[in-house]
């Protein structure tokens, strides 16, 4: 009974600091998150009003805090606050400059209100750990704050105008765009905004951004969400034919084919003992599989189809053209 009492005390507890870090929460957000159900919520939530915290709500919409009330900041677990060095390594990594900049300054505000032990943690661990960065840039330098910028246009719904280069562009060319959201996919940031200059959507890739500034005029339409494009796009894979590829793979370098192998439509493997069968749905056998199979040439066979192997044949021809 006192375990359950305790559980109930720290769910309550973050649910009050859950109210407190947006405007509207729903309550199957909080019963999702705490793995309880709705009754127990709407429990928890009238023994916070009965303690004097000042919640309201409608149906249909969620929970608030009347705007101002606030309670001294909880102590962090120990827990907790080693999750914050993880999280800055990775800022570190996948953030642009300015973002790393502002969440070194909020790190500080988090220490200061750290007990000594939980400071003492963090100076001990912080060293001994190193996040590696990517051989190439997945922001341009002269841009430091191209995240910064697309994350304020989408929260404020205003305009962003951007030089842009594609990737077969020889001059990066000017676009204004509504950007909709942002995902990061196979190590680089992408955008997903409406183009004004191709009155379609576009998906842009930050580190081809050469410029960008917030325009101060609003969106002039209301966009479909980030989880609508990406089902979409999901959806157009799928109905993308896709050839059916199985290679014979030496023992030795299967290994490495397992780093990229999800990128191009890996469905299985089978031990044959001295080699490794591999099974594939493409959607390219033209051009991005054979030349991704061609780094382990030396010790791979292409099974099925024919097609895919006189394609590699035809590269390797090309090729020995220019070493000769």
């Amino acid at each position: 009974m006192a375990v359950d009492t305790a559980k109930r005390f720290d769910r309550i507890v973050n649910i009050y600091i859950q109210l407190q870090s947006k405007r509207v929460v729903k309550a199957q957000e909080l019963a999702d998150r705490f793995g309880v159900s709705l009754r127990t919520i709407y429990r928890d939530i009238r023994s916070l009003e009965q303690a004097g915290v000042p919640i309201f709500g409608e149906a249909g919409s969620g929970y608030s805090i009347v705007d101002g009330y606030r309670l001294p900041p909880v102590l962090f677990t120990k827990e907790e606050a080693l999750s914050f060095v993880g999280a800055q390594k990775l800022m570190g990594k996948f953030m642009d400059r300015k973002l790393q900049e502002h969440y070194e300054a909020a790190l500080y505000k988090i220490k200061a209100v750290l007990r000594m032990t939980e400071k003492d943690w963090l100076t001990n661990i912080e060293s001994k750990i190193v996040m590696a960065k990517p051989g190439y840039e997945i922001f341009n330098a002269n841009v430091p704050h191209a995240l910064s910028t697309l994350f304020e246009s989408i929260a404020q719904r205003i305009k962003v105008s951007l030089s842009y280069k594609g990737l077969r562009d020889e001059l990066p060319q000017h676009r204004i765009i509504e950007p909709v959201g942002m995902f990061h996919e196979m190590n680089y940031w992408y955008i997903y905004a409406y183009c004004h200059a191709r009155k379609a959507y576009r998906q842009f890739r930050a580190d081809r951004i050469a410029q960008l500034r917030l325009l101060g005029e609003p969106f002039e339409q209301e966009h479909p969400t980030l989880g609508q494009f990406m089902e979409e796009r999901e959806q157009a894979r799928n109905q993308t034919p896709k050839t059916k590829v199985r290679i014979r793979v030496t023992k030795d370098l299967a290994g490495y084919l397992k780093w990229q192998r999800g990128y191009h439509g890996f469905v299985s493997e089978r031990d044959c003992g001295s080699h490794v069968e591999m099974e594939f749905e493409t959607q390219d056998t033209h051009d991005e599989f054979p030349r991704w199979l061609l780094m382990f040439g030396d010790g791979t066979q292409v099974i099925e189809p024919d097609s895919l192997r006189r394609r590699i044949a035809e590269i390797l021809e090309a090729a020995a053209v220019n070493f000769r």
